[in-house]
């Protein structure tokens, strides 16, 4: 460690996420000082429900608070601020007297609430909320979980219109411990994490009564909402004297890390699934095919910047898939080496539809097909299908953006564990026919937060520092032609209707 780190000042970021809590120090030049990380249990209670014990995860964090400072051999008062990015939708319920949760937090992939989603879209559907909420209703929102926990949980209604209970997604709760807790503690949200609880009206910015009236949740136990990046409190404890100053949901804290700041700008998350966010500018853009409309962020005062969301379900996790059913490769990694093998697919498609297909279709009734098979395949094609199939839906879902905003991709700046593929880094570049760029600092959603929470305090005067220091590690351009590039993705549609409707109604 040089001196020049030890002395700071610096930057901390909190990632409150699915299945860990970490601490990412950086300093001004975005780069990672220190990292500590602590994982959390993952409760199921029955098929279908995922729950998480917050005062784990609040213990976690303080943990991983103190390891990172330790690690970084820096005191507390080369901290500027702090800020948090979070799993987002993830639902806690709690007690504001004594800082108890009254049940564990139902998680953002927990389906209790499918029932209760079918039973608020009534004749209107899934739809019901979009124009003013931007989301689909589905089981993912944290509104209807909040609904759930008050219809079965006892005394729970009457304690919350009472003023007794707060509501949170994990921002909320992080942000309410760090400044006091029950002793003062500030409840507060951001504009990207409210937007994802289908009560908050996308065009006011603020909670929607309609919504909170059909769902039944008295207002009395909401968070006030605030931008992304302003200074919310001051910490105690482990950060004594820290302001904190950003929270923005783990998606849009990856579109700020890579400096996606102007219109038309996108960032693709390579994970189990993967998650794609396109920068629309200052004014909502309704979908109308499939995607969600969503807060991108808001700094301080300045207008909110909107984004289109979408998420294909199944793209990591067909690699495993691969690796540990069907046993074609011993690790991730060889799937690259298996495909480089051969010049092309040789005309096999596999479609992954595991659990029916995402956006752009959202098909229930589809199931997973390779197709194109003939005596030529050897399993080097199949490799090549494999992550063609990821390629080839992450330009459904950038054709989607461009159908519902006008607005064309310039640039799409990847992160995520599969961005080491470089094969699939290409494909997807020649499918997209645009520059994907893969950057220096792979921790973009951490960072996110920390940029956030230092425009706020002045740490950083603006975007354009923030854009000057991002620094790309590796880029691929197109090199397919229009005509192969065309024909290809007219096969892949054909594999995808063909994949479409394999599940009868009745079953």
């Amino acid at each position: 460690m040089t001196d020049a780190h030890t002395a700071g000042p610096f930057i901390a970021a909190i990632d409150q996420g699915t299945t860990s809590s970490r601490c990412i120090i950086f300093d001004r030049d975005g780069r990672i000082v220190s990292v500590d990380q602590k994982e959390h249990g993952q409760i199921f209670p029955r098929p279908g429900w995922a729950e998480h014990n917050a005062s784990e995860i609040w213990i976690n964090v303080q943990e991983v608070v103190a390891g990172a400072l330790r690690k970084a051999g820096i005191a507390r008062p080369a901290l500027r601020a702090i800020g948090i990015t979070n799993q987002r939708e993830t639902t806690v319920l709690w007690d504001k007297n004594t800082g108890e949760p009254v049940h564990h937090a139902i998680v953002w992939q927990d389906t209790r609430t499918d029932a209760l989603c079918r039973e608020l879209g009534g004749s209107l559907g899934q739809d019901r909320f979009r124009s003013t909420t931007g989301l689909p209703l589905t089981s993912y929102s944290s509104g209807p979980k909040i609904r759930w926990l008050l219809d079965n949980v006892e005394g729970l209604r009457e304690r919350a219109e009472r003023g007794e209970i707060l509501f949170g997604t994990m921002d909320s709760w992080l942000i309410w411990n760090l400044t006091g807790g029950p002793c003062g503690g500030v409840h507060v949200t951001d504009v990207t994490n409210a937007s994802r609880t289908l009560l908050m009206n996308l065009h006011t910015l603020e909670w929607d009564e309609r919504a909170l009236a059909a769902m039944d949740v008295p207002a009395a136990m909401l968070p006030r909402i605030r931008s992304s990046a302003e200074v919310y409190g001051i910490a105690g404890g482990v950060l004594y004297g820290v302001p904190v100053a950003a929270a923005l949901g783990d998606q849009q804290a990856a579109l700020f890390g890579q400096t996606c700041f102007a219109e038309g700008e996108a960032k693709a998350t390579y994970g189990t699934g993967t998650f794609l966010l396109m920068n629309t500018g200052n004014q909502p853009v309704n979908s109308h095919q499939g995607l969600l409309t969503t807060v991108g962020y808001r700094i301080g005062r300045q207008a909110p910047v909107y984004a289109l969301e979408g998420s294909i379900a199944v793209t990591g996790s067909l690699v495993q898939w691969m690796r540990d059913q069907m046993g074609l490769v011993r690790t991730a990694a060889e799937i690259e080496t298996l495909a480089v093998s051969v010049a092309d697919n040789g005309g096999c498609y596999l479609v992954p539809a595991f659990s029916g297909l995402f956006a752009p279709y959202w098909r229930s009734d589809a199931r997973g097909l390779i197709t194109g098979l003939t005596r030529y395949v050897t399993k080097g094609h199949i490799a090549r299908a494999v992550l063609e199939a990821t390629a080839w839906q992450t330009r459904e879902i950038v054709d989607a953006m461009h159908k519902d905003s006008g607005v064309a991709l310039s640039t799409l700046k990847v992160d995520g564990g599969m961005t080491s593929n470089n094969l699939l880094m290409q494909t997807i570049s020649d499918f997209l026919d645009a520059p994907v760029v893969r950057p220096m600092v792979a921790e973009t959603t951490c960072l996110g937060a920390a940029y956030a929470a230092g425009l706020a305090v002045g740490f950083w005067p603006d975007t354009d520092t923030l854009r000057a220091n991002w620094h790309r590690a590796a880029e691929w351009t197109p090199q397919m032609g229009t005509d192969t590039r065309e024909r290809e993705y007219k096969h892949w549609i054909k594999a995808v209707e063909r994949a479409s409707g394999w599940i009868d109604e009745e079953n």
